[in-house]
């Protein structure tokens, strides 16, 4: 009863979850085959707050839970910049390579599917995203993470250099 209790007050902590993908493993052994599945989910305030997760188990709900589970523990926080994101940024993992530019206002999201869950849940409303090398929904998503992480807000920037804002933007 407490268990089921925590599992709704997780679900009123503002997070969104979206399912990207979700592929049937299969196992060969001696007595035949053994299914499973494996999920990959996004999670995300809208606010900046984004995670990714993967979780694997031998039906379908149970390894979306898993995945969201470690997405809700593996989220980061990103900068924006009003609706949009401070800089350019490239992500790479695997062979699979994510660019993303900043658009302007009223521009909308320009993103391939499991690039798009990830930049919506992050808040992201103007973005234009171009995915290279391969398409693998879980190397791109991966790829769009890591993009994700390389950004910096002009504040951080001038605290890393010694300098105010003014000066930088100069």
């Amino acid at each position: 009863m407490a268990r089921r209790e925590k599992e709704e007050l997780k679900q009123d902590d503002g997070i969104n979850s979206k399912l990207v993908a979700v592929n049937r493993i299969t196992k060969v052994v001696k007595g035949g085959r053994i299914m499973r599945f494996a999920a990959l989910v996004v999670v995300g305030d809208g606010k900046g707050k984004v995670g990714i997760g993967t979780g694997k188990a031998k039906e379908v709900p149970e390894a979306i839970k898993k995945a969201e589970l470690i997405a809700r523990r593996q989220m980061i926080t990103i900068p924006l910049n009003g609706t949009t994101i401070p800089h350019t940024a490239n992500g790479k993992f695997g062979k699979s390579t994510v660019l993303m530019k900043p658009a302007p206002e009223g521009n909308g999201v320009i993103a391939g599917g499991s690039v798009r869950a990830v930049v919506e849940l992050a808040g992201i409303k103007n973005i234009t995203t171009k995915s290279y090398g391969s398409r693998n929904p879980i190397n791109t998503v991966r790829a769009a993470l890591e993009g994700l992480k390389q950004l910096r807000s002009p504040e951080q920037i001038a605290a890393l250099r010694g300098k105010t804002v003014e000066e930088i933007q100069a």
